[in-house]
């Protein structure tokens, strides 16, 4: 068995003239990791590469694969994904991961982007004042999730009320106000944050309901996990792809 022709093709799209030291080192293990990956997998179906790329830039943000997020970036760029786009996914990254998490995805994107000569801070993209915040972010909600939104931020236990403010004013009004990206590629997003960091099962579901709300059905769904299964494995996957059939049946 030998790397496939399809596979060396792809892999020379993501990296143009780069040769892998576990070629020398690994040699079976890279022959079946990229004849899956770079072959096998990406093409299973019909995603475009930018939207693939995306997709498995946000899982592995989620699943804090650190190191190969600082090798398919570039991979990403030279598959489309703006710096921009690179940028806002890891903005709103922080109010799934925190910035425990993200500071190191972060570093290691503006490191990139300054090698590849982008120069920042990009521009900004920002919608909102702090006045506005609130009611910005019971908009999107509202636009992502349906009416049911209405008043959220007020809802709940008086002693813990204000973390719903902060869901609305922080997580929604701060940063999917944002330009950049669209709430559907948004909420693409957030659904690979969490299917890839695991056990958010709960919330995973709430987020497949909206992503087919925004009009990413169960079908498109199932693209993208796929795409990120050599990247998170099997069983986040699985998970993932269990939240999909029971909120499509």
């Amino acid at each position: 068995m030998a790397i496939t022709a399809a596979a060396k093709e792809y892999h020379e799209r993501m990296f143009s003239g780069y040769r892998s030291t576990f070629l020398d080192t690994d040699p079976e293990f890279i022959e079946r990791f990229d004849n899956f990956a770079f072959d096998e997998v990406v093409n299973s179906d019909d995603l475009d590469g930018r939207t693939r790329m995306t997709a498995i830039l946000a899982s592995l943000v989620g699943c804090q694969g650190i190191d190969e997020y600082r090798a398919i970036l570039p991979a990403a760029l030279n598959f489309g994904v703006t710096p921009t786009e690179a940028k806002e996914m890891l903005y709103q990254a922080a109010a799934y991961l925190g910035i425990g998490r993200l500071y190191p995805f972060l570093r290691a994107a503006n490191e990139i982007l300054a090698e590849r000569g982008v120069r920042l801070p990009l521009p900004g993209q920002s919608t909102t004042a702090a006045e506005e915040r609130l009611a910005a972010g019971e908009r999107a909600q509202i636009e992502i999730f349906g009416d049911g939104m209405k008043d959220f931020w007020r809802s709940g236990p008086e002693d813990s009320r204000h973390i719903n403010r902060w869901l609305t004013d922080n997580c929604f009004g701060d940063w999917y106000t944002r330009g950049g990206l669209d709430l559907r590629r948004r909420e693409m997003l957030t659904f690979c944050f969490l299917a890839a960091q695991g056990g958010c099962e709960r919330q995973l579901a709430s987020h497949i309901a909206a992503n087919i709300r925004l009009g990413s059905g169960k079908e498109f769904l199932i693209k993208v996990i796929s795409q990120c299964i050599p990247f998170i494995g099997y069983p986040r996957a699985l998970n993932a792809l269990d939240c999909i059939n029971k909120i499509s049946e």
